[in-house]
């Protein structure tokens, strides 16, 4: 029996559908498009399959038990800038890294705060490590704001800011922070007879097992300085740390080393409208809420010289100058640039964004994840720069 003609194109049109319906489902999946203006990524090494860094490398032993006799602990401390308002967030991060690396080195950590630290916190985060925990308080004159600086300015100059939407411009506190990170921490009288610090910060993340003592790395390779993500700053919140720094260059042209990031420093390809308002930086700078560093260079003359420029002109607080942008300008400048080291293999998230590598050491971390906050954030990753640079992009 012939089949009627409206119910054949019913039939064919359901066929067709249900081809469709298996297409949507099997069909290749296609990578998520960023918005035209966002950099692009030619390659990025963090989806390399990611080992322990070449060089000499020095594993846990008995001679890293918090009581060894004869310690192999070279002069170098775990470092946290933290309020005892933060405890929560900071056991968090000393949670990751006791678990992660130094449950098996038992470098001492150091805590600063401009006030006391609390019974509650010190109990609290001495419990989580078999290390030595030192809690130290800042010195005034190392925290409050310094003479020369004129409040009403700094108060007409934090309205500006926040009418920018710059992030904690009209907290006075933020600026004494970024100016004690820059400038001060390493004069601090605890860490006279230190060497090497981390640093590491409330609430943050690490993801991967480290089996090397890393302070070791840095002294045995002749490093100075380790970081783990590289962003863009606000122009706004620097526009005069620039031309303070091709003041000082001119004033001490010796300083530079002949060696340096100066192309990093100054490149205007990827984002132009930071170099411009920036006043010819690119403002790409080192996040320094992770850093890994020998304080022999912030305490070598070219530095403290660049910082006491800096400092009486006055912008750590007329305009919110950050130490991740001050430390990575005086290391771009001032150093040799193959003693920077990307620490690729160490898992590391500050909100919101992340250090990834592609390691079977790695839990909880997405392989090459920069963020997991809006598409737009992806503007700020800097790392392609500093890839470009060092040959890895």
């Amino acid at each position: 029996m012939a089949i009627a003609r409206p119910v054949r194109a019913l039939g064919l049109a359901a066929i067709v559908m249900w081809c469709f319906f298996l297409w949507q489902i099997f069909k290749p999946s296609t990578p998520i498009r960023k918005p035209s203006d966002l950099p692009s990524l030619e390659r990025d090494p963090n989806l390399d399959p990611t080992g322990e860094p070449e060089g000499i490398l020095v594993r846990a032993s008995e001679a890293y038990a918090p009581d060894a006799a004869n310690p192999a602990r070279i002069n170098a401390t775990l470092l946290a800038l933290v309020r005892n308002e933060e405890l929560d967030g900071m056991l968090k991060a000393m949670r990751d890294l006791e678990r992660t690396w130094n449950n098996k080195f038992n470098y001492p950590w150091t805590f600063f705060n401009d006030v006391p630290f609390s019974d509650e916190f010190k109990k609290k985060t001495s419990e989580l490590t078999k290390a030595k925990c030192n809690y130290e308080v800042i010195p005034k004159e190392h925290w409050e704001m310094p003479s020369w600086i004129n409040m009403d300015l700094f108060h007409e100059s934090t309205k500006i800011l926040k009418e920018q939407d710059i992030q904690y411009a009209d907290m006075l506190s933020y600026h004494q922070m970024c100016r004690w990170n820059s400038g001060m921490f390493y004069k601090h009288p605890a860490l006279a007879n230190t060497q090497f610090y981390w640093r590491v910060e409330p609430k943050v993340h690490f993801f991967c097992d480290v089996d090397y003592d890393v302070f070791r790395y840095m002294q045995d390779n002749n490093k100075t300085y380790g970081f783990t993500i590289n962003l863009y700053d606000a122009p706004q919140s620097i526009p005069t740390l620039w031309p303070e720094t091709t003041k000082f260059l001119a004033q001490h042209p010796e300083y530079v080393h002949e060696n340096n990031a100066l192309q990093w420093l100054t490149d205007k390809t990827r984002r132009p409208d930071h170099y411009n308002k920036a006043n010819g930086y690119s403002t790409c700078h080192f996040w320094s809420n992770f850093e890994i560093a020998d304080m022999s260079f912030w305490r070598s003359k070219a530095y403290e010289d660049y910082f006491n420029h800096l400092d009486r002109a006055g912008g750590f607080f007329y305009e919110r100058w950050g130490d991740a942008p001050v430390h990575s300008i005086a290391l771009g400048l001032f150093e040799d640039s193959s003693r920077i080291h990307w620490f690729r293999d160490i898992g590391y998230q500050h909100i919101p964004f992340f250090n990834c590598p592609n390691s079977p050491k790695c839990k909880g971390c997405v392989t090459g994840r920069f963020t997991d906050g809006d598409s737009w954030l992806n503007k700020e990753d800097c790392r392609p720069n500093w890839f470009q640079f060092v040959g890895m992009g």
